[in-house]
């Protein structure tokens, strides 16, 4: 497989992957609802009004200047991956920023769309194109339903700030292309020598 259609199998699979399973969620579960799976992980549908785990970023002008920000990051990772593409570089590093192009566009897909075509997920069950939206274009809330709480229990007294606190370990709930994103970058750090080669050479010839 050529590195190009590599490219777009990847991106094309986990955005329709990403949006089938926040769709779902959307349409199966009210908001806050949870699905027990294992006791280590859990099916939690949340709504993120701003930035990754949950961060708000200023209200309706800081949640427009957020997706268009995003947008504008993606069309750089585009570019950034058409360059790749056009190069000898590794497997890898085409499924690495494809991943975060795709976790970036899932979002932004949420963000865009889903205010305008979801009605409220509060106390009821949504409806995909309903008749009474809950928001508009370029407001909408990313779906949130990964939950790994892997261990809860109290910290000791002597930690600073939290020290005494319950604590769940890992307490953010994520979507798909949150994943996509963290997997992305994990694979850019490990092969890191056939993503960035250029920045490795300038590094050696200083040291030279």
């Amino acid at each position: 497989m050529s590195k190009r259609n590599l490219a777009i199998f990847t991106i094309l699979f986990t955005i329709i992957l990403d949006q089938v399973i926040k769709i779902y969620v959307k349409t199966n579960f009210v908001l806050g609802e949870e699905v027990v799976v294992f006791d280590w992980f859990k099916i939690h549908f949340v709504e993120n009004n701003g930035m990754a785990m949950g961060f708000e970023f200023g209200g309706k002008a800081g949640k427009l200047f957020l997706t268009v920000f995003r947008l504008v990051a993606v069309t750089a990772i585009m570019y950034w991956l058409v360059g790749n593409i056009k190069t000898k570089v590794h497997n890898a590093v085409i499924i690495a920023i494809s991943l975060i192009f795709s976790g970036a566009v899932g979002n932004i897909v949420d963000s865009v769309f889903y205010g305008a075509i979801f009605d409220d997920s509060s106390h009821k069950v949504a409806t995909l194109f309903a008749d009474e939206p809950y928001g508009t274009f370029f407001h909408g809330k990313v779906v949130d339903m990964f939950y790994f709480p892997l261990w809860t229990g109290d910290l000791p007294s002597w930690i600073p700030f939290v020290g005494g606190e319950q604590y769940t370990f890992f307490q953010y709930i994520f979507n798909p292309a949150d994943a996509y994103i963290t997997i992305g970058v994990v694979l850019l750090f490990i092969f890191s020598k056939q993503a960035f080669p250029k920045e490795e050479k300038n590094s050696e010839n200083k040291v030279a």
